[in-house]
């Protein structure tokens, strides 16, 4: 049985710096050679002391490419930080490929991503240089040193194939961020040349300063086939032949976000966005193949508009819901739905910490995060619900909501200027029943009915209708028609906001509780829906559990579920084992899989025992507590779940994002006193050791993962980011984040191959 995580309060006290944006233009130096691979710098983001960017690799042949290496050197200007690559040397630098992204099929790219400081100096354009760049070992790099971003130049692509000038290219600024402008349509928003447009009377339409861009301004973003690189002219290059350095990726971000709903991001009303592409294909065979922006490709790997999609993602709970204790003075036992931000309102007399949504996020970029996967409830969807909105709230004033789904809606918006995907997860049938549904009409009794020491019981919630226990006094009803409407809306949300980063939906958080039968035809129905709205999504389906049909209004039965060795249980929604046999009925491009997985902080399986303890044998839980169950992590024994209950299908050519795993690497530290007492006798970092088991599990298979999570609200794992809170010693620290833990920095490094 899987223990429920306990989503508890938080609050902030160190105050960040906030860097002030400097520049509005997108940078980018490229290299290349048609015979081989087509090499490009390009700046971000830049601000008074440094800048952020990435080195793309693109192979523009018509043969795979197997490694990569590529080199550079700058005058003043020096790395920081980096990620999605093996980076060596102090200047000059080297980047080789890691693991995932060393092998590039025609069409597709790499991305190294990176942090300069500028040491006084400008931003530079480093020469990119290296055998993959130019088809020949011995070939040097175009010019021999960095050229620096001159106050009046705009982004340019820089190519040693020809030295002929071009003519200008238009972008549109679309409020803040950069978009090609279409050539054929003429109204709203198009998809061009395998990317996202924008109408040129679409783009005239926004408000000052927004709109077409100038060739001769800072904001314009040009590509060129050609300039040479002792030229001194301001003359922007362009070809149609040429590779676009600027996409949805290539960002212009604000320093913040507003925290009302009147964002300065268009209205449904004021920009109509095409969900899609049409499909290339009406087959609904596994193998058929559709064009859109968000895919899997042959390899089981993430693309977006073609290029390969660095899946370095984490989990950022909080608008799902909380549980409130049932002594709060405004909301007891309430379920608000926020965001986690480190900054209470009462921290610091009342004045804050400081630390915004959008700080966060940059933190998180810098570190090596690209996506966030993002937990809701059907609820948060409503504009009016009380749990969304004042006086419900924790967050300090500064960074408040009006409302969940604006909050949400901020989010999204937020997280594309910094580039950084996100998928959405449908976490639960109602914001108060939370984690334990199982099922879309989830009822009592939970699994945590009978928990010692507990305050957050919702015994009295149900989803259904009919079959509900007597304990329950309010319904949130929920079901499949209702289900397929949010996942409707929610697919509709990139043309509403104007957004290309939402990657997909997360259709069921862990549906523990259904039949792989049920949970098949429920996860195709999903698939026809999302696929209705908007066709450049993936569906993104998790795995079941070992047992179904708990939570059915039945509650003395339940039906056993196959998940291989019967010694080795899975995780909520970790068992996908049947889908060898029963695969869903869904194209193989645009389905993800997710199963979840945890250690032994989330809950002592029967496969953590030591089997020296044969009194032990078959135990889990609080039975093994109980008897003072030793706990060892055998990677071998976790391995042979892991690949039979989800691993088998990465070898068959499917994509697999882990949804959730992580853990609190000081268990049985930093949880309830009731879980200190019972585990006592564990005295070594056994989550920890189970943690590092998982990524090299992950790493051996190439498979990418979520941790949980990036805020540390959660007593049973944390997160990456450290907190003074502790719930037997200070629980009045919930809420307040200081730094990123190291301990979890170095393994989600490893993970990402830095």
């Amino acid at each position: 049985m899987f223990r429920p995580r306990r989503h508890y309060m938080t609050t902030p006290p160190v105050k960040r710096f906030r860097l002030a944006l400097l520049g509005l233009g997108v940078l980018a130096a490229s290299y290349g050679s048609s015979a081989f691979a087509a090499c490009s710098y390009v700046i971000t983001n830049e601000w008074n002391t440094g800048a952020t960017g990435e080195i793309r690799v693109t192979n523009s042949t018509a043969a795979p490419i197997s490694g990569w290496s590529i080199n550079w050197q700058y005058a003043t200007n020096r790395l920081s930080s980096s990620w999605n690559g093996k980076v060596s040397g102090s200047n000059p630098y080297t980047a080789t490929n890691v693991d995932w992204n060393g092998n590039l099929q025609p069409g597709q790219a790499a991305t190294v991503g990176f942090q300069i400081n500028k040491n006084g100096g400008s931003a530079e354009i480093p020469t990119i240089s290296g055998s993959i760049c130019s088809g020949s070992s011995s070939a040097g790099p175009v010019s021999s040193s960095s050229v620096p971003r001159s106050s009046s130049s705009s982004s340019i692509t820089v190519s040693s194939s020809s030295s002929s000038l071009q003519s200008c290219t238009q972008q549109c600024n679309w409020y803040g961020t950069l978009y090609p402008v279409c050539v054929t349509t003429t109204s709203g928003w198009g998809y061009e040349n395998n990317r996202s447009c924008i109408s040129r009377a679409t783009c005239t339409s926004q408000p000052s300063p927004f709109g077409l861009s100038n060739c001769g301004s800072s904001s314009s973003v040009v590509s060129s086939s050609s300039l040479p690189p002792s030229s001194s002219s301001s003359s922007r290059t362009s070809s149609s032949s040429s590779s676009r350095v600027i996409s949805s990726s290539s960002s212009v971000v604000p320093s913040s976000i507003p925290s009302s709903s009147s964002s300065s991001r268009p209205s449904s009303s004021s920009s109509v966005v095409p969900s899609s592409v049409p499909s290339s294909s009406s087959s609904s065979s596994v193998n058929s193949s559709t064009k859109g922006v968000f895919r899997v490709n042959a390899q089981g790997n993430l693309t977006k508009d073609g290029q390969a999609l660095p899946a370095q993602c984490g989990n950022w709970f909080g608008l799902e819901g909380r549980h409130e204790p049932s002594n709060d003075a405004t909301n007891p036992s309430g379920a608000p739905m926020e965001m986690y931000a480190g900054n209470m309102w009462w921290v610091n007399d009342s004045k804050g910490s400081g630390r915004t949504i959008d700080q966060t996020m940059k933190e998180l970029k810098a570190a090596g995060i690209t996506m966030l996967r993002l937990p809701i409830a059907p609820q948060t969807l409503e504009t009016n619900n009380p749990q969304g909105m004042v006086p419900n709230l924790k967050n300090h004033p500064s960074i408040r909501q009006t409302n969940a789904r604006q909050a949400l809606e901020d989010f999204i918006k937020l997280a594309d200027q910094n580039n950084i995907q996100i998928f959405i997860d449908i976490h639960s049938c109602s914001n108060f029943v939370g984690w334990r549904k199982g099922r879309l009409d989830a009822r009592p009794p939970y699994v945590d009915k009978d928990r010692v020491g507990y305050d957050f019981r919702r015994e009295e919630y149900s989803c259904a209708t009919t079959g509900n226990p007597s304990s329950v006094t309010k319904i949130h009803a929920y079901d499949k028609a209702k289900w397929i409407a949010n996942l409707k809306d929610i697919a509709g949300l990139p043309a509403k906001l104007g957004v290309t980063n939402l990657v997909g939906i997360d259709i069921f958080n862990e549906p523990w509780d259904y039949t792989w039968a049920d949970w098949k035809a429920l996860s195709e129905e999903a698939y026809a829906a999302i696929d209705s709205v908007n066709p450049n999504l993936l569906i993104i389906v998790e795995g079941i559990s070992g047992t179904a049909n708990n939570q059915d209004g039945t509650p003395d039965t339940k039906d056993e579920v196959p998940h291989g060795n019967p010694d080795l249980n899975p995780n909520w929604g970790e068992n996908l084992y049947e889908f060898g046999e029963n695969p869903l009925n869904i194209p193989k491009d645009r389905l993800l899989l997710s199963p979840h997985t945890y250690g032994p902080s989330v809950f002592v399986q029967k496969h953590h025992m030591d089997p020296a303890q044969t009194e032990c044998e078959g135990l889990e839980g609080d039975s093994a507590a109980d008897l003072d169950c030793r706990i060892v992590i055998n990677p071998t024994v976790l391995e042979q779940g892991w690949e039979e209950h989800f691993g088998y299908l990465r070898a068959q050519g499917y994509g697999i994002l882990v949804g959730e795993f992580g853990g609190n690497m000081d268990w049985p530290n930093k949880t309830s006193q009731a879980d200190r007492t019972a585990w006592s006798h564990i005295t070594t970092n056994v989550d920890q050791q189970w943690q590092t088991a998982a990524v090299n599990y992950f790493k051996k298979k190439n498979i990418h993962a979520c941790y949980w999570s990036m805020n540390p609200e959660s007593a049973d794992t944390f997160g990456w980011y450290l907190t003074p809170w502790d719930p037997v010693s200070a629980n009045d620290k919930w809420g307040q984040w200081t730094t990123l833990d190291p301990r979890k920095t170095t393994l989600l490094n490893s993970l990402w191959g830095k």
